[in-house]
């Protein structure tokens, strides 16, 4: 008797957890509907998406490009296309930050919360459709860089899709970041002052453009430690395309180092996201 009610204690709990994911996987994906179904209504977000890739190929390609060595060789449009695509993911942060924002101020989250919606379904939900769009726009930094930069991958088929699997982790992390951000702030232009305030300049203090090797001793440490720098190197070992010798251990052991962070980012962010959302729909 006692083994059959234990049994069914055992079962009940189990079909309990079942349905709560179940209820959680279908409201997120509910929610990322409708933030696509909002994009159909605005075309113009998503030309930004795809606009940005060929500015910032062209710019630092063929601009500041003719005017960059590599150390020890290398053709510099191969060294670039990697930081660029860091740099697009990267700037999830700012995009979910400013959604969420947004979101709170125009009561969408309000409205959320007095439905029978699973609270980590609304986080979730958006962080999906965000980074849908962010591959997006990497896919066309991709054709970008192919078609104007004559960028290719070096490497084999499964390192190539190691790498851009990496890059969409670090714009997965980032977002939590940025929706950690969006969920204290007013609306969306504190939102962007928030992250793109220190987000764009932390792009450029790593090894995105040029080799940290020619930063003065003091800020060097920083750039090579930067969570930023370990992500481009790793996605430029894998792709096969040139980068410099580094000492520092981040860049000696990228890929490792990538995937830390991104899996500390996402240790942090993401349950402080959470819970900030828990404790406003209270």
């Amino acid at each position: 008797m006692h083994q059959t009610m234990h049994q069914t204690r055992h079962q009940t709990r189990h079909q309990t957890v079942y349905e709560t994911v179940r209820w959680t996987v279908s409201d997120s994906l509910t929610i990322a509907g409708r933030t696509f179904s909002r994009l159909r209504a605005q075309p113009g977000e998503i030309a930004g998406f795809l606009v940005f890739p060929v500015i910032m190929t062209v710019l630092f390609g063929y601009v500041f490009g003719s005017a960059i060595t590599l150390p020890g060789g290398g053709d510099y449009r191969d060294y670039l296309m990697p930081g660029i695509f860091m740099q697009v993911m990267a700037m999830t942060a700012t995009s979910s930050a400013t959604a969420v924002a947004e979101d709170m101020a125009r009561g969408v989250i309000d409205r959320f919360r007095a439905q029978p919606v699973a609270r980590g379904a609304v986080l979730a939900g958006r962080s999906l459709a965000d980074l849908s769009l962010h591959l997006l726009s990497l896919a066309g930094m991709v054709v970008t860089g192919v078609l104007l930069a004559g960028w290719r991958p070096h490497g084999t088929l499964p390192r190539t899709a190691a790498a851009f699997a990496l890059l969409a982790l670090f714009g997965y992390a980032m977002l939590w970041v940025g929706t950690h951000i969006g969920l204290y702030v007013r609306n969306g232009a504190q939102a962007d002052a928030a992250t793109f305030g220190w987000l764009f300049p932390m792009t450029f203090l790593a090894n995105t453009f040029v080799p940290t090797g020619g930063l003065p001793a003091w800020l060097r440490p920083l750039a090579d430690w930067n969570p930023m720098s370990a992500v481009v190197a790793a996605a430029r070992e894998l792709f096969g395309n040139p980068a410099p010798a580094a000492t520092a251990w981040p860049l000696r052991h990228p890929v490792v180092a990538a995937l830390a962070w991104c899996l500390a980012l996402l240790a942090v962010f993401g349950p402080l996201a959470v819970r900030r959302y828990a404790r406003m729909s209270r």
